[in-house]
């Protein structure tokens, strides 16, 4: 499983105490996660690489940029197999409450033309975005399927996490610039921010009780760690 096994097993008597706990973290994160990728769609100003991909794919086939995410995440699950990756609830979770969460959001939240009000909302969502990383990567519950293509392909490849993630970044980016979707200043303040308000959240809703370790992630040996995103 690509999360360490630090993150403890759902029978252990910590984990399972903390359980209710966990599940909530879950869902409020990818609740969450989706709300604030609607509100960088909204604010227009740039996304996600993910999101500029999916927004791209939506442009051109007319289904709803939530929808596509679904879809595209249950394609990379896919290719999860023959990288022997295996998926917990969290991975499954991943997959269908982001879109449904984004398309959400966008339905209640009125499209703003004034640029006063679209910078802020890209401010809330990109900050939105870190705390609900936070929340549902420090519940421990299974990495997203993103990550687990890209700690797959480390596992394979021998290369690095960052890297490899890169690389997959700037990919999906540029496939998502070419099909239409909105890569702005917003792209690379997400990008900029992300880290470090991931690792600042991630620390704040970490679970006690599980010997201090950090609740996250991929290990591509004894001593090498990093925090996963979405």
């Amino acid at each position: 499983m690509s999360e360490s096994e630090s993150a403890g097993s759902p029978g252990s008597t910590g984990s399972g105490r903390r359980l209710p706990r966990r599940l909530l973290q879950l869902y409020a994160g990818l609740v969450l996660y989706g709300a604030s990728a609607a509100l960088m769609v909204r604010a227009a100003l740039g996304l996600n690489p993910w999101d500029v991909l999916h927004q791209g794919v939506a442009e051109h086939t007319g289904l709803t940029i939530g929808l596509v995410s679904v879809l595209t995440g249950a394609l990379v699950l896919l290719l999860w197999v023959p990288l022997r990756q295996r998926p917990g609830l969290g991975t499954v979770s991943n997959v269908v409450v982001l879109g449904l969460s984004l398309d959400a959001t966008l339905w209640l939240l009125p499209e703003p033309r004034a640029l006063a009000v679209r910078v802020p909302l890209l401010i809330a969502g990109i900050v939105l975005n870190g705390v609900a990383t936070g929340l549902y990567i420090a519940a421990r519950l299974g990495p997203g399927p993103r990550d687990g293509l890209m700690t797959g392909l480390h596992q394979v490849t021998g290369r690095s996490v960052r890297l490899v993630r890169t690389g997959i970044e700037l990919a999906v980016l540029g496939a998502g610039i070419l099909l239409g979707g909105s890569a702005g200043a917003g792209t690379a303040a997400y990008a900029l921010a992300i880290g470090p308000l991931s690792q600042y959240f991630l620390r704040l809703f970490a679970v006690s009780g599980e010997g201090g370790r950090s609740p996250v992630v991929a290990r591509g040996g004894p001593r090498r760690r990093t925090v996963l995103g979405r």
